[in-house]
Parts: C-alpha cells; sequence; structure tokens
C-alpha cells in the first residue's frame, strides 16, 4: 500500500498556517489598493513563447513545461518513434510540437502580456496588483520552494508618463506594508545603468551582459572569489574583473560611493545617467519619513532577470545589527523594453513583487505573529454547543443573527456529550461557546463562556451578546 505523499517542494498549509497567510494577503492587498492599484489575474500557464527568453538562461532552464496530453501526445510520440531515433526526448523538434505551454514563472511577464493584449481597454498609466502562485523547477531546499506565491503590484505607462517618482512611490508602499506588520526592512537598491557603465570601463564585451548580471547577482551570497570563477568560466577577463571589482564591496555612506562611482564613470554616458538618478531617489526620500524601512546602496546588486533597465531594488529583514540574511522577502524595478516583446514599443513599467512565504517564515521566526491578533488562529469565534434538536431549532435565530452581523459561528452537528463539545472548540482555537439548554429556554437567557479567561455570562437577548462580540476585546 503506498503511503500518500506531495511532491517535493509544495506543502500542505493547516487552517491556522492558512488564517496567518490570508492576514498577510490582506494587509498587502489593502495597502495596494490605498496606493491606487487595481487587482487582475492571469492564468497559471501560459504559451512557452509569452516566457522564453525574458528571465535568461537560468530561468528558461527552471521552468515548468507542460506536455500534451490526451491522444495527441501518443499520437506524436508514436509518430516520431517510427520515424527518429528512439531516443525521442532529445529531439528538440518533437519537444517543440508536444510543449508549448508553461507554468507561469513569475507574475510580471504575464501582466506585461495582459497590457499589450487589452491595451485599447486600459487607461494609462496602469497600475495593477497580482496576488497570485508561480512555479519553478527548482532544487527544493530551505526556504526555497517550487510552489509559492508572490504579491506583485506594477505601473506602466509611455516614456512621456516615466518618473522616478514611481521607485519613490514603491519605496512609501513596501515602508507602509511592513509597518503595518511592525516588520523592519532593509531595500537594497542600485542602476542597471551604473552596472552597464562599469561593464563599459572594464572592457568586458557587450554579448558578455547577461552572463555578467547573473554571475554579479551572487556576489553578496556566495562572495568575490566565487563569483570571479564563475565569470572567468564565461569568457570575462581576470584583468576586467579586477579592474570593477573593488566597487561592489565598497562598504562606504552613499556620498562617499556617489564621489567614487561619478570620477570612475566620468566617460561612461550610460553610468552616469544611474548615478543621477540614485541621486534623485535618495534626495528626494531625505524628505519623506520611511517609518520601518532603512535605504541603502549596494552596487553589487544585480538581480538576475533580464527584463530590468533601471533601478533595481531587494528586500531583507532587518535584524538587530542591520545586516542582511541570506535570502530576500521581495524585490523589483524598471524595465523599458520588456513590452516590445509583444510588439509595444516605448513603454516603461516598474513594479515591487513581495514573497508571501519568505515574508510568513521570517515573521515566524521572529514570532511577529503573536503580537498582532489571537484570532488569526481560527477563523471562528463562537461556538454552540448542541444539546438536542429542540433546543437547536429554538437557538438557530440567533446562529442566523450572528452571521448576519459578521460573526463567524459554528454549530457542533451533534448532541455529543458536553466535554467532547468543548474539547472541539478548544481544539480549534474557537474562543467563545455558547450554550441554550432547557433551562435557558425557561428562564430566556443565553450563557456565553470565554474560553480565555474562563469566565461565564449570562445575557438577555442576543443583540446584546453581538454587541460584546464586535468589541476588539470582548
Amino acid at each position: 500500500m503506498e503511503h500518500p505523499s506531495i511532491p517535493k517542494g509544495t506543502r500542505d498549509f493547516s487552517s491556522i498556517e492558512m488564517n496567518k497567510r490570508n492576514y498577510l494577503i490582506q494587509v498587502i492587498r489593502n495597502k495596494f489598493e490605498l496606493f491606487g492599484f487595481s487587482p487582475i489575474e492571469t492564468p497559471s500557464f501560459e504559451k512557452i513563447s509569452t516566457l522564453m527568453g525574458k528571465y535568461g538562461k537560468e530561468g528558461d532552464y527552471l521552468m515548468f513545461k507542460l506536455l500534451h496530453s490526451g491522444d495527441f501526445l501518443k499520437k506524436k510520440i508514436s509518430n516520431f518513434w517510427i520515424k527518429e531515433d528512439p531516443v525521442i526526448f532529445n529531439n528538440q523538434e518533437l519537444m517543440e510540437q508536444i510543449s508549448n505551454k508553461a507554468l507561469r514563472y513569475d507574475l510580471t511577464v504575464p501582466f506585461v502580456r495582459y497590457v499589450v493584449m487589452h491595451k485599447n481597454e486600459i487607461f494609462f498609466p496602469f497600475k495593477r496588483y497580482q496576488i497570485q502562485p508561480v512555479w519553478r523547477a527548482d532544487k527544493p531546499q530551505k526556504e526555497r520552494f517550487r510552489e509559492f506565491y508572490q504579491c506583485d503590484a506594477d505601473m506602466i505607462g509611455s516614456y512621456s508618463l516615466s518618473s522616478l517618482w514611481q521607485e519613490i512611490e514603491f519605496i512609501q508602499l513596501c515602508d507602509e506594508i511592513f509597518t503595518e506588520l511592525n516588520f523592519p526592512i532593509i531595500i537594497n537598491i542600485n542602476h542597471r545603468d551604473i552596472l552597464g557603465g562599469l561593464v563599459e570601463i572594464s572592457g568586458i564585451e557587450n554579448h558578455l551582459w547577461k552572463d555578467f548580471t547573473t554571475s554579479l547577482d551572487k556576489w553578496d551570497k556566495k562572495g568575490r572569489n566565487i563569483v570571479k570563477q564563475e565569470m572567468l568560466r564565461k569568457g570575462i577577463s581576470s584583468n576586467s574583473f579586477e579592474r570593477i571589482a573593488c566597487f561592489f564591496d565598497m562598504k562606504e555612506n552613499f556620498s562617499k560611493k556617489i564621489e567614487s562611482l561619478t570620477i570612475a564613470l566620468q566617460s561612461s554616458e550610460r553610468g552616469k545617467k544611474g548615478i543621477k538618478d540614485l541621486r534623485f531617489i535618495f534626495q528626494k526620500i531625505k524628505n519623506i519619513s520611511l517609518k520601518k524601512t532603512k535605504l541603502k546602496w549596494n552596487i553589487s546588486l544585480a538581480r538576475g532577470m533580464n527584463y530590468y533597465t533601471g533601478p533595481i531594488f531587494e528586500i531583507y529583514p532587518d535584524n538587530n545589527n542591520g545586516s542582511r540574511i541570506a535570502n530576500s522577502i521581495g524585490g523589483g524595478g524598471r524595465y523599458d523594453q520588456l513590452a516590445s516583446f509583444f510588439g509595444m514599443k516605448n513603454f516603461s513599467g516598474v513594479g515591487v513583487s513581495l514573497g508571501l512565504d519568505r515574508i510568513y517564515l521570517a515573521m515566524e521566526k521572529d514570532n511577529l505573529f503573536s503580537t498582532i491578533s489571537s484570532s488569526l488562529s481560527s477563523s471562528s469565534k463562537v461556538l454552540f454547543i448542541n444539546f438536542g434538536d429542540e433546543e437547536v431549532l429554538y437557538a438557530y435565530k440567533m446562529i442566523n443573527f450572528l452571521r448576519k452581523k459578521g460573526i463567524s459561528t459554528q454549530l457542533y452537528p451533534n448532541a455529543v456529550k458536553i466535554n467532547k463539545q468543548f474539547r472541539y472548540a478548544n481544539n480549534n482555537h474557537i474562543p467563545f461557546i455558547i450554550s441554550i439548554g432547557k433551562n435557558e429556554i425557561e428562564k430566556n437567557k443565553i450563557r456565553v463562556k470565554n474560553l480565555k479567561t474562563r469566565t461565564e455570562t449570562e445575557y438577555n437577548n442576543i443583540q446584546e451578546v453581538a454587541h460584546q462580540l464586535m468589541k476588539k476585546n470582548p
């Protein structure tokens, strides 16, 4: 007999875990809408042609591709088995014919595809949010899953509508979200044009740009030596690497970094534009009060997605000494050419993607959910004890009244021993029990027990009960 299991890199979630996740989603959604973003949804899978080539080689490799099903797949394989070498899955032509769809890798590319398809129905600049799962065929490990949720907010419009105030708005948005969660964060920011300028002065050939950014993005996690060896394997010379490596470990403050990069990049127009943009963002942020957020310039930050073109940022929990942890909980940036892949020119987008699962795990680790509300432990607030059909019928008007008031209410399904019903409430973290037995019916009373305080109160009518239950701390 086979024991049930789930695929590696996926998880089941208990009711308690779902209550916490739903709380996070609610906070994030409310803040997205507060900043003017509207919801959309896109399919769980897209055409492979929509996704491929947008994320770099690693992204293409980690994409979950879907095979055609039914007789179509059977016939295709049969035809190739007859005509071709039996090792059919090494045949690129066959693979293209039996798989033309893939599970979405992120929410940004499907969003831009949506914009292009619906451009005549959209008023620009268009601000949308999505909270949906994505899939990556990655090696499962701690805090790295194959199925996980992203919470994305993006703004897209023509170049004429583009402004660095959009980046500032996203920094403010993140600060609002994590302040609500009582979760201090660090936002590391950089600019792809600064990296482009460093590539220019280093002598790295243009065709190695993607390889350079993919390797550089591992600087903080794997260190200088590992990144250097990887770059050398990809064809970047040791001399080119050494010319610019000193900048990626700079620990000085923003002013010192600006001074050093301005001198180094004086011959690069692209690099100078990146410096100008970051200077603008940092100067304006100084005049805006950030509550739970530290903004830092990390020159080694590259973000591996191919579509980023301007300012980029990653979000990390801020521990006591202000240092980074291994995994980010979100990131984003500007992308000026992504829409052109789908035939829409001169459109610029900028957005943020928050990792729901990473945020959840970080808050669990720091015990942050305990400071929010005990109501996260259960979706139900009241359990009516079942004394029998006659008593239940009498109580049902009260049950319906509480539900109409928005108070989550359960009726225990069977008239079993009272201790068993109380145990059910305790095990499911239901804070209040209402007892309507024969004595209560005769006296026209309602008996309510608070399981947290172990106190019991009698009420004259259900309106009084509802009034107390709707208080913040009844």
